[in-house]
């Protein structure tokens, strides 16, 4: 489609931040709800955009992910926060899972300076930046890895996590939708993150505010499953209901 100015904007809006409220576009754009929402149909029936409950984001694949260093790239500052929430909050001498993930590879960076932790993990980039702090013993899962991201999968690495029970589990994720399910793309991805999830103490979930109502094929968990969930600006609705509903202490980093 031939797009006009304010639609142009409207595009750019959504791709500097990958999920937009209705309200924010017409405020941004000076212009009414009514004329965004005109813009925003006739956007996602060209296929450019991707409607959810209040707002819009850009189209995605339920079946496949972004790139890695897509997804490297994608709202850097906001994980950096996410990840310093979560040092800030896990003590010294503890014990971790740690799953896939370039908001979990974050986590590691931050928690170069913590003293004796015993981490169990299935990436190998987290592996790798954590082998900088002397005073973490690493243990690395077997299995299959997944060249695209370092990733170890497969019934190989499951068994492996089986045999811990670890003080807090770290998991990030691709999507939450508003049914509250937790979902990713790979499903040997998903074994691994189910068996963490079963032998973590206490389960957290590090997402972005991108991952709101963001769909994937695989379901992972549920909300209910999780103890607390960092992020980095409000949930959307309908999730904080959903939130309050499951107990799940909600935390946005500063």
């Amino acid at each position: 489609m031939n797009l006009n100015p304010r639609q142009t904007r409207l595009l750019e809006q959504v791709r500097a931040q990958d999920v937009v409220s209705i309200e924010h576009l017409a405020n941004t754009l000076s212009v009414t709800l009514q004329t965004i929402r005109r813009d925003v149909q006739l956007l996602a029936q060209a296929g450019l955009l991707a409607r959810y409950h209040g707002g819009v984001r850009l189209p995605t694949s339920t079946t496949e992910n972004l790139a890695y260093q897509q997804r490297q790239e994608l709202n850097a500052q906001g994980k950096q926060r996410i990840a310093r929430a979560i040092a800030q909050a896990i003590p010294h001498h503890c014990s971790l899972l740690i799953n896939l993930g370039t908001t979990t590879e974050a986590i590691a960076r931050e928690l170069l300076g913590h003293q004796g932790l015993r981490v169990i993990t299935n990436n190998l980039n987290v592996a790798g930046i954590l082998a900088g702090n002397t005073s973490c013993e690493v243990i690395v899962a077997g299995g299959v890895m997944r060249p695209v991201d370092r990733g170890i999968v497969g019934e190989t690495a499951v068994d492996f996590i089986r045999q811990f029970r670890v003080d807090i589990g770290l998991i990030g994720i691709s999507g939450i939708e508003a049914d509250g399910t937790l979902r990713d793309y790979d499903l040997r991805e998903v074994k691994v993150a189910q068996a963490l999830i079963e032998h973590s103490r206490e389960v957290w979930l590090a997402a972005d505010h991108g991952k709101f109502n963001r769909p994937a094929m695989v379901e992972l968990a549920r909300l209910e499953q999780i103890d607390r969930l960092y992020t980095d600006a409000p949930p959307p609705e309908p999730f904080p209901a959903l939130l309050a509903e499951a107990g799940i202490d909600c935390v946005i980093a500063p």
